[in-house]
């Protein structure tokens, strides 16, 4: 089948190529063993698939992951979970770690040197655009309006772009654009970002999420490939050139953002902080969540485990196992245990006269009886010893064993586990 046609669908003639290889240092611990985008979310997710499902959900069936820092978990969740591409259907996902394919001491060295490096790979592909994009956010878009809007206005790169207030825009790569919206200059966290024509109370801010047509894009990154002193960068080296050579064009997500119901607000985090990733988990409790995982017409697609139900057992008094607006997955057993405004990974079990208040619990913990956590949030795979109380009011003081974050959410791990025993 040729995908270069004119009538074919330009979501078939496009590649998405997801930058997932950055370790997320600000999460801490909890990207110690696992790369930021592999890092669950929201009960049964990683935070990639919100990046696959919307390139799944907007008709894009060809996929490159380039992955580095820590990278097994994540390749490990895409073999499980995003297998299900044929090939003999001209469709695919492929992973692509950082090899050293161009020189024996070179990995990845920028987000724009992680597509040079695959050019031959990408070439084989047959693809006439390719849509650049972060792996490590959590949104739903529909990236095939983005990708008409590229090619109705005859941008070179079409840059999306979240609209934030403009007091708050010092912490982005802003834009400043016409009134067609081409950018006429990219701006790294300035102190006083330029406001929107029309509002100059809101500025455009980067998503780190591209269209570019792959002919062009191929030499533009041939010749950044030799110049020295770039850093290889999309939004620190290509996209600034393009500003000032050629045509960049802004993108508003409100324009392609997918919405549970009309007049919802577009929904866009990094959870690339302990208390945003707390928080954004958290808010799923919400009677009405701004983010909708329930939405059937655009589903988040994941690695499923095979679990059974979830199970709430004991009916006494003091020994009673509930939930209340809290998300438990398959698998959990809530064994007389209060749990409230918690989300809980599949695989938890929890055990007598616990209790669990505004706290995330990721998969296969074992919380152990008289346990009391509060704002917390607990690593994968470990066994909360019994009677720990961490969080509130009326927690004792660890010395400092559990990290707490500026916003109060207490981090729980392993090492940190370990180091409790061993004091006791």
């Amino acid at each position: 089948m040729d995908n270069n046609k004119p009538n074919a669908r330009l979501s078939t003639r496009t590649l998405a190529f997801v930058l997932a290889g950055g370790r997320g240092s600000r999460l801490k611990e909890l990207t110690d063993n696992r790369a930021k985008p592999a890092v669950p979310f929201g009960g049964k997710t990683r935070i990639i698939d919100f990046a696959l499902s919307n390139a799944l959900n907007s008709g894009i069936r060809k996929m490159a992951i380039a992955t580095q820092y820590k990278a097994h978990s994540l390749i490990r969740h895409c073999q499980r979970g995003w297998s299900f591409f044929r090939a003999d259907r001209n469709e695919y996902l492929d992973i692509l770690p950082a090899s050293q394919r161009v020189s024996e001491d070179k990995w990845y060295v920028g987000t724009a040197d992680a597509v040079t490096q695959n050019i031959d790979i990408i070439d084989s592909y047959g693809i006439e655009y390719i849509l650049i994009l972060a792996g490590d956010h959590i949104y739903k878009m529909d990236y095939e309006v983005m990708l008409a809007e590229h090619v109705d206005t005859g941008a070179d790169v079409t840059v999306g772009c979240l609209t934030v207030p403009r007091h708050e825009a010092s912490a982005f790569g802003v834009m400043a654009v016409d009134e067609s919206r081409r950018i006429t200059s990219f701006l790294e966290k300035p102190k006083d970002p330029p406001g929107m024509p029309g509002d100059d109370t809101q500025t455009l801010a980067s998503m780190g999420i591209y269209v570019f047509k792959w002919s062009y894009l191929r030499e533009l990154l041939q010749a950044d490939e030799s110049v020295v002193d770039s850093k290889h960068d999309f939004g620190g080296d290509i996209i600034p050139y393009i500003v000032k050579n050629g045509h960049a064009q802004a993108h508003r997500f409100d324009d392609s953002c997918v919405r549970h119901r009309d007049g919802a607000p577009s929904y866009w985090r990094d959870v690339g902080t302990i208390d945003a990733y707390w928080r954004a988990n958290i808010d799923l409790t919400d009677f009405d969540p701004d983010l909708d995982l329930w939405d059937r017409n655009w589903p988040i697609w994941s690695y499923s485990e095979g679990t059974p139900p979830a199970k709430f057992i004991h009916d006494e008094a003091d020994r009673r196992g509930h939930a209340i607006s809290s998300l438990v997955s398959g698998g959990c057993i809530v064994s007389g245990t209060e749990i409230r405004q918690s989300l809980l990974f599949t695989q938890v079990h929890t055990n007598s006269y616990a209790q669990l208040e505004e706290s995330v619990i990721l998969p296969h913990v074992v919380i152990g009886r008289n346990v009391k956590l509060t704002k917390c949030v607990v690593d994968g795979g470990i066994e909360i010893p019994e009677g720990l109380v961490v969080g509130g009011p009326n927690a004792p003081d660890h010395g400092g064993i559990f990290r707490v974050s500026e916003g109060g959410v207490t981090l729980i791990t392993q090492s940190m586990i370990d180091e409790w025993t061993a004091r006791q």
